[in-house]
């Protein structure tokens, strides 16, 4: 039976059968195995993330719109929605496999939403 997102160690649990996903997909896995370096250190930069996301925990540091461009930059331009649509549809399976109710949902909404915000963001800094 599939449980509801309560707790920093549930949001840990989804990022990390999340991500197991993602390096291994054929289309969008090298870009991040490319360039992360420490997974273990970026999964737990990731839980803290998306826990202020649904819980309000201000323990994330960083900048994921900057970070995405540089990203982009690294890899000439070549980040487009289909890429981000792939990792969508991995975030939306490995939410719905574990887990369900209304954080659930929650996190698949403000997914969407960062998706489409940080794709425009790195489509612009193209100039």
């Amino acid at each position: 039976m599939k449980k509801q997102i309560e707790s920093r160690e549930d949001v840990s649990t989804l990022v990390h059968a999340f991500y197991t996903k993602i390096r291994k997909d054929e289309e969008i896995g090298h870009f991040f195995n490319e360039l992360i370096k420490d997974w273990d250190e970026h999964l737990e930069k990731l839980t803290d993330f998306w826990e202020m996301n649904l819980f309000g925990v201000r323990n994330y540091m960083g900048n994921p719109i900057e970070a995405h461009i540089e990203v982009d930059q690294k890899f000439n331009g070549v980040i487009s929605m289909n890429e981000f649509g792939i990792w969508l549809n991995h975030w939306f399976a490995t939410i719905d496999e574990l887990f369900d109710g209304e954080n659930a949902e929650t996190l698949k909404r403000r997914a969407r939403k960062m998706s489409s915000m940080l794709y425009l963001n790195m489509f612009h800094s193209r100039g």
